[in-house]
């Protein structure tokens, strides 16, 4: 073992400059992935009985896998909800790893914690939740919804003994995450789904409730509003819906793992009214606040609903709950025990930049989808589907098919000079293939627009 240590020794310098290459690249290459049988060609196998060596499989990673890999703070990286995480963020990403903390329990993490509180006391800040709203870091969005509606379903059933085997309902649009139904397969639960691609608006929650039988009715406990759908930035009626929850004793539950950057910026926070009335928010950090993944948060309106949802217990966790050891248990709050401190990252990159540089790096994103409509309406071949929510932009190139924006992709991707992939939208029954934008790198650049739309011709 004292030769392998040797080895990582040896090995640092060059993981360093690996490592400090890609935090400070501004112009990354835009890597694109081989297949299996290629990849296995190329490294052959590496997980052997006495090992390949250090060097061997630093190099294999360096030189070939890491290649087969898009670096998703490439600045003209579009596609999906990409991200751009700061340079002191990654950097504390590795200290944070180094740390090797456990980060569940109070006990165990305590220093740690507490700093992740502090970056989670900002968040609770920008949804405006009331005292003593707070919450946790998970691993993203798809725990976040799913840690929330536990608690909602839980504490439904709390309310009323004869719903103890019930099965429940939750209700959302069918723009609402993937995750939903997702999560709703793994807790057993039904989902409504309103369709409305656009703003999920309260008179639509009216009328889906009022069509339901009693039965049915009395199944339903939680709405799910999107803050920020992931298509195409929309926000729902937060307010309205919010007002219909409450009238109906119903958990309301906002989704805004990739629109919950925007509450920090003064131009579009007027448009997220109703989220503070929520019972649970949903908001991820690795997407636009600039955290390496995986960072995803969910905040509680009454924690204590939450932890009577995931508090475990144990035999071997009985210290924990010591009058010793009492302090913030991130553990309780969520549906994972076993947990890294994946806060951290973001509480020192908040703490060396401060909150104005992450609202002004939010607000460029704003203004840069802004400008990518202007620009998609000046030219002759593109138009603009609908105007631009938050960072996101759906347009389309007249006279394209879906098999056109397919090949255009590859063409930019394969060339290493972009990554836009194409979406759907719906119009009535039909869909139609269009392409999207999503501005999260504070690198993209007007130009860079400009490029990629130079590419439709």
């Amino acid at each position: 073992m004292h030769n392998v240590d040797i080895d990582l020794v040896e090995m640092t310098l060059d993981v360093i400059k690996f490592a400090i290459k890609r935090i400070t690249d501004t112009d990354p290459q835009l890597g694109f992935p081989k297949s299996e049988a290629e990849l296995s060609a190329l490294v052959g196998e590496t997980v052997t009985p006495e090992g390949i060596s250090g060097e061997k499989a630093f190099a294999l990673f360096r030189d070939v896998l890491i290649k087969a890999s898009i670096p998703i703070n490439h600045p003209r990286h579009l596609a999906f909800v990409p991200a751009s995480p700061t340079r002191a963020a990654v950097m504390f990403d590795l200290v944070t790893s180094a740390a090797n903390v456990h980060g569940a329990f109070w006990l165990e993490g305590a220093g740690c914690i507490f700093a992740e509180m502090q970056a989670m006391r900002w968040l609770v800040k920008l949804t405006g939740m009331p005292a003593p709203a707070f919450g946790v870091f998970t691993s993203g969005g798809t725990e976040a919804n799913l840690s929330a509606m536990v608690a909602a379903r839980e504490n439904w059933r709390a309310l009323d003994e004869s719903k103890k085997t019930t099965r429940g309902i939750v209700i959302a649009a069918i723009s609402a995450h993937s995750s939903v139904r997702a999560m709703a397969k793994v807790i057993d639960v039904d989902v409504i789904s309103v369709q409305t691609e656009d703003c999920f608006e309260a008179a639509q929650l009216n009328e889906t409730l009022e069509n339901l039988t009693p039965e049915d009715r009395s199944r339903v406990f939680a709405v799910i509003a999107t803050g920020g759908t992931t298509n195409a930035g929309i926000i729902d009626d937060l307010d309205g819906i919010a007002e219909i929850c409450k009238r109906e004793n119903l958990w309301f539950h906002v989704d805004a793992a990739y629109g919950g950057g925007a509450l920090a910026a003064k131009s579009v926070r007027h448009l997220f009214n109703g989220i503070e009335h929520a019972d649970s928010v949903t908001i991820d950090p690795h997407k636009w606040l600039f955290s390496p993944y995986d960072c995803g948060a969910v905040i509680y309106r009454d924690p204590e609903q939450a932890k009577a949802a995931h508090a475990q217990e144990g035999s071997y966790l009985d210290i924990f709950s010591d009058p010793g050891a009492q302090g913030f248990n991130p553990s309780d709050y969520q549906i994972q025990l076993t947990r890294r401190i994946r806060g951290l990252p973001l509480w020192f990159s908040l703490a060396m930049h401060g909150t104005n540089r992450y609202e002004k790096a939010v607000e460029d994103g704003i203004a840069l989808a802004q400008t990518a409509g202007r620009l998609i309406t000046e030219v002759e071949h593109t138009e603009l589907v609908r105007e631009p929510s938050l960072s996101c932009v759906l347009f389309r190139r007249h006279g394209w098919t879906a098999e056109d924006y397919r090949n255009w992709t590859y063409k930019n991707h394969k060339a290493g000079f972009a990554l836009v992939a194409p979406t759907k939208v719906r119009h009535g029954s039909e869909f139609e293939t269009v392409a999207r934008f999503c501005f999260i790198n504070p690198d993209t650049t007007e130009t860079d627009i400009k490029a990629i739309l130079e590419t439709m011709k």
